[in-house]
């Protein structure tokens, strides 16, 4: 990423401040090494690593501390072919705050599908905000593949293929503060790249906030009295026909972030016939949820075989697999 020299000179003298807090308090700590990422076997078509919710920030300390520390993580894996961001990336949306992102990502894995979350477009105007974040992505690839595949030019909406393997990636059609706005002309290109994909196939959406009334909304959002609240919002319903209208013939894989929970038995639900993934965060603390509440460093490691898909949960801060959580979802 390119920062102009005004941003420079902040981003050297913020480096400087944060070298001293991070030495006063003790340092980065590097998680254990004793096993690593790998995958359960040498077969696996895809393995990918889920990081949702960052939220990186040029004043929160310790939230970066936390997020470079799952980063030594993943980056000891024996091997990660893409880095999929589940939304919220950076804290205030800053290009400051993508430049941390960016230098304790790049060289992670060779291919990063990320997804735009709230924090990351409710503080300017929408054209900015696309214009920080599909540079941001576009120079972890190393190419333009965000803004070549976006369903339509400036919009947040696109897709890719790893390994063969289609993941679509939604996004806000305009800036809201909490939710998203998924326009009809979003619902029919995702209807179009869903019905693309060959039958029995996984298809991984990936989008930042969950379907109302999953993963134990709206008790995890706010007083719980609100329905809608912690969800995609208005278009809640038409999201969730075009994902279920696909269920009996294609493994299809919805993939949200947004409620800062642990893992849990909320973690994972099937609906309507599809497969919907809360993504734990990874850096800021996550508030709720039977493993890792109060604290960070959790993520799903997919594992994609000719006959399944295998999420495993894993916390980066400390190196550790938690096996109580894995899912394993087979392809039809």
């Amino acid at each position: 990423m390119e920062l102009n020299f005004v941003q420079q000179i902040f981003f050297k003298l913020f480096a400087l401040i944060m070298s001293m807090v991070y030495s006063f308090n003790g340092g980065v700590v590097a998680p254990s090494t004793d096993d690593i990422i790998k995958a359960k076997n040498e077969d696996a078509k895809l393995v990918f690593a889920t990081v949702a919710d960052p939220q990186v920030s040029n004043y929160m300390f310790g939230r970066y501390q936390s997020f470079q520390e799952a980063c030594i993580d993943l980056r000891n894996a024996d091997r990660l072919d893409a880095i999929v961001g589940v939304g919220d990336i950076a804290e205030n949306g800053l290009a400051e705050e993508y430049q941390l992102v960016y230098d304790e990502l790049k060289g992670i894995a060779p291919r990063y599908i990320m997804a735009e979350g709230n924090h990351d477009i409710r503080l300017r105007a929408y054209s900015q905000s696309y214009s920080r974040f599909s540079a941001f992505t576009n120079a972890l690839n190393g190419d333009t593949s965000m803004t070549d595949n976006a369903y339509a030019e400036g919009k947040f909406a696109y897709s890719e293929i790893v390994n063969g393997y289609k993941f679509i990636v939604m996004g806000s059609d305009k800036m809201v503060f909490e939710e998203a706005y998924i326009s009809p002309e979003q619902i029919a290109w995702i209807d179009a790249e869903i019905a693309s994909v060959e039958d029995g196939m996984p298809v991984f959406i990936i989008v930042h906030q969950p379907l109302k009334l999953t993963h134990n909304l709206p008790t995890t959002w706010g007083n719980g009295t609100n329905k809608e609240a912690g969800s995609i919002g208005d278009q809640n319903e038409e999201v969730k026909a075009v994902l279920s209208k696909y269920a009996a013939d294609k493994t299809v894989i919805f993939i949200n972030g947004h409620l800062h929970a642990g893992f849990s038995q909320y973690s994972y639900e099937k609906i309507d016939g599809f497969h919907s993934f809360n993504a734990p965060a990874l850096s800021i603390e996550n508030e709720d949820g039977e493993e890792g509440g109060n604290g960070s460093g959790l993520t799903y490691i997919v594992e994609v075989y000719d006959n399944e898909v295998l999420f495993r949960a894993r916390n980066c801060c400390t190196g550790e697999w938690l096996t109580q959580w894995d899912v394993t979802i087979p392809l039809k």
